[in-house]
């Protein structure tokens, strides 16, 4: 099996935010990245305090979203520098990790 250094990158956000669809498209048109997958939260809260949730009783349309992509770690790192420089985020974090891939 194969092994691949990569960074995986976390993006936070709301729904309220109107910013998923520029996000997916600027990390899949533009910038290629190996992968991301998007993540709808059922409840959170941010530095303001405000506990945004999922019930019956109000059926939120601001709830959290989580972005997350890897590539290889100078590629995530242009690519974090470009998306803060493009659009207003303020909660993005990354870490190391390995891709294991099947040797062809």
């Amino acid at each position: 099996m194969a092994h691949q250094q990569v960074t995986i990158a976390r993006i936070y956000l709301r729904e309220g935010e109107h910013i998923l669809s520029k996000l997916m498209k600027f990390l899949h048109e533009e910038e290629r990245v190996a992968g991301v997958t998007v993540l709808r939260g059922m409840t959170g809260f941010s530095r303001n305090g405000k506990i945004r949730t999922a019930s019956l009783v109000d059926l939120s349309l601001d709830l959290p979203l989580v972005v997350e992509f890897y590539d290889e770690p100078d590629r995530v790192e242009t690519v974090i520098q470009e998306l803060l420089r493009r659009m207003d985020l303020s909660h993005v974090v990354t870490w190391s990790g390995v891709r294991h891939m099947k040797e062809e």
